[in-house]
């Protein structure tokens, strides 16, 4: 009877390793801090990592641990549990541009033509590779530190909308919605 449970929770962690491997982490920051106690000082660390499947999901966590690696898997962990679903167009970009704050980071998230690539500072790089997103421009106007930026990426991530997501809100057709930008462009050209 043991061996059966034994079993069944080896099937589990199986499939828990599957999906884990699916996943891309990547290490944005590690803070050292000290506690001062009366021996001297002890140290601690703080990471904060993003996890992302390359395929449209990406979250990022914050983990705490007397030891860098127990920081990091706590990090990883924790990112693991706040995945969010970004849209992408063709795979590959943004549909529209989008503007994030946190505090005092903003960034602006732009779309890009096909083979731009990724143009951004470190942890937000750091949030498009493992979103798998290809060609993005992005710009950090505030603050540089590694958790408001990331937040505020995420924050901008989180406003972004398909087509289709639009089309269904205002209860169109997304080929009507596509007809309307396009016919709203040629206006402007011909006005000019």
């Amino acid at each position: 009877m043991a061996r059966e449970g034994e079993g069944g929770g080896r099937g589990r962690e199986r499939d828990r390793e599957e999906r884990d491997s699916e996943f891309v982490d990547r290490l944005v920051h590690i803070n050292r801090v000290a506690k001062v106690v009366k021996g001297g000082r002890r140290f601690g660390f703080a990471a904060l990592v993003v996890v992302g499947d390359q395929k449209g999901r990406v979250g990022f966590g914050h983990g705490k641990a007397r030891e860098v690696p127990e920081a990091i898997r706590k990090a990883t962990e924790a990112a693991k549990h706040a995945l969010i679903r970004v849209p992408l167009r063709e795979g590959r970009t943004l549909h529209h541009d989008v503007t994030g704050r946190h505090g005092a980071g903003r960034v602006v998230l732009r779309a890009a033509p096909a083979g731009t690539g990724i143009i951004a500072g470190g942890p937000m790089r750091a949030v498009f590779e493992t979103l798998g997103m290809h060609d993005v421009v992005a710009k950090s106007q505030g603050s540089s530190n590694p958790y408001n930026m990331i937040r505020a990426t995420f924050d901008a991530l989180q406003q972004e909308d398909s087509p289709r997501a639009v089309a269904a809100r205002r209860s169109l057709k997304v080929s009507t919605l596509q007809a309307r930008r396009l016919g709203g462009e040629a206006e402007a050209a011909a006005e000019a």
